[in-house]
């Protein structure tokens, strides 16, 4: 029998989305990925599930004993694990109560950390720099990731040590030479970062090259969960501040990010293969402490919250 050619179409529309799902998309559930430690226990780094911001914590191994410990090793797995997070979730089981886990960065010792300079216009402007022709790209070592809620620790050698609020993500599947409209597939999730720079190291000292300003221990606290994408409604207009002692520094939008994710992505998958767990910052807003006037440095005792909405809050006291 001869199918009608219409039916033969939707068929085949049914089943590109179908293997598209399937073989690009990282996540398509909405969740709120975990690492921690449960307080007191000798067991090592776990990886949950958040019920809501600020909720209780499904223990994804308690679950199921066959899922990993670790965040990385999670988004290796694909679909299977964040299938199983999402049935972990739903569930209701295995919960665990704020108060005796310990939050940790979700992803932690990543291969890159990788990060964009002068990405958003109302931070040029602040500093009458001009609008940026192409992504300005640099880094910072793993050894610079700390938790959430973790110190943010002084070093001796800084008199100048600065806060800046920022979006990461976080890359959920391997890929090079990755093209812009397939960008997002490649993306596991959202997070917030605090791109903590020592301005004298990176701006007078070490030849003005960046890297040792910004890659002291404790300089990027990262968290508080990792966001899947399809929880973010639209990460290009998201409110994104930064509080020193409960008052705010930094106020903008994400509608100011001048390189989109998708861009940035792009953009840096020319120069190298992207691995799953790879971080990526992608700019700060104004108010940082290095353009004031006078100019404000972080001192022992500051409290830095940085907050984006739908993602969450990180709080870290300077040591």
């Amino acid at each position: 029998m001869r199918l009608p050619l219409r039916p033969l179409l939707n068929i085949r529309k049914f089943c590109d989305r179908q293997f598209a799902t399937t073989d690009k998309q990282v996540c398509s559930a909405t969740m709120r990925l975990v690492q921690f430690q449960r307080c007191g226990a000798e067991e090592g780094t776990r990886v949950g599930v958040e019920q809501g911001e600020g909720l209780g914590v499904v223990d994804l191994k308690a679950f199921d004993p066959s899922m990993p410990c670790t965040m990385r090793e999670l988004l290796e797995l694909g679909g299977k694990g964040l299938d199983c997070a999402e049935r972990a979730l739903s569930s209701g089981q295995c919960v665990l109560d704020r108060s005796d886990i310990k939050l940790l960065s979700p992803v932690l010792a990543p291969e890159k950390v990788v990060c964009v300079g002068m990405n958003y216009r109302d931070h040029c402007l602040e500093q009458n720099a001009p609008i940026p022709e192409e992504p300005i790209i640099f880094s910072k070592f793993p050894n610079a990731i700390t938790g959430p809620y973790d110190d943010i620790t002084l070093p001796s050698e800084s008199q100048e040590v600065d806060w800046e609020v920022e979006l990461a993500f976080v890359i959920g599947r391997r890929g090079k030479h990755i093209k812009e409209e397939d960008a997002l597939s490649y993306v596991a999730g959202f997070t917030v970062a605090n791109d903590v720079s020592a301005r004298d190291w990176q701006l007078k000292r070490n030849g003005k090259q960046w890297l040792l300003g910004k890659t002291f221990d404790s300089f990027c606290p990262l968290g508080p969960a990792l966001v899947t994408t399809d929880s973010v409604k639209d990460p290009y207009n998201l409110g994104i501040r930064c509080l020193v002692n409960g008052d705010t520094v930094q106020s903008s939008n994400t509608n100011q990010m001048i390189f989109n994710v998708e861009e940035v992505v792009a953009w840096v998958s020319k120069f190298m293969t992207l691995k799953v767990g790879d971080v990526f910052l992608t700019g700060t807003p104004p108010g940082v402490g290095v353009f004031r006037n006078p100019t404000v440095f972080l001192k022992k005792g500051d409290v830095v919250e940085c907050q984006i909405d739908q993602v969450g809050v990180i709080r870290n006291k300077v040591v």
